[in-house]
């Protein structure tokens, strides 16, 4: 799994070389964040059901009928819920190992493909990740550097979604 520290073990260890003075300043800068990142993981955790309700209430609010799919909306609204829950554990493991690593293997890498074939707007999912991204405060839901790691990697998510 891609992380920060992976990534400067791989690079030095392609190089044939020890980890170099860059290598080794942006691996102490992840470890500096490691505590703010636990924070956020265990914060969003403890919490991932009524944010991922948020997002929902979010996205039916600007899309009342989803994505406009012929399925049931109790159905449909589930599997929203479901994806939400998805993308937001896969923003837990990021936050843990310090990278992208976890979206970039199961959350994006073919996603809107995906999503296209199946007919669902990636805006949909999109609008209830702003929310919260948008949603988050410091220090009521956590430390601001802690909420600082949450929220790149959301961008991080939504980027890659737009």
């Amino acid at each position: 799994m891609k992380s920060v520290l992976t990534t400067v073990v791989t690079a030095a260890d392609q190089a044939a070389r020890f980890p170099n003075v860059s290598d080794l300043e942006s691996a102490q800068g992840s470890l500096q964040r490691a505590n703010a990142r636990m924070e956020a993981a265990e914060k969003l955790a403890d919490n991932f059901r009524i944010i991922a309700q948020e997002a929902i209430d979010a996205i039916y609010t600007k899309f009342p009928n989803g994505s406009g799919r012929d399925i049931d909306p109790v159905i449909q609204k589930n599997k929203c819920l479901r994806d939400i829950i998805h993308y937001l554990r896969l923003i837990n493991y990021c936050l843990v190992v310090g990278g992208t690593g976890p979206l970039d293997e199961w959350g994006i890498a073919g996603a809107r493909e995906v999503y296209r074939a199946l007919g669902i707007n990636t805006a949909t999912y999109v609008t209830g990740l702003i929310f919260l991204r948008d949603r988050g405060c410091a220090p009521r839901d956590m430390s601001p550097q802690a909420l600082v790691e949450y929220k790149a990697y959301l961008d991080y998510l939504i980027n890659s979604m737009s």
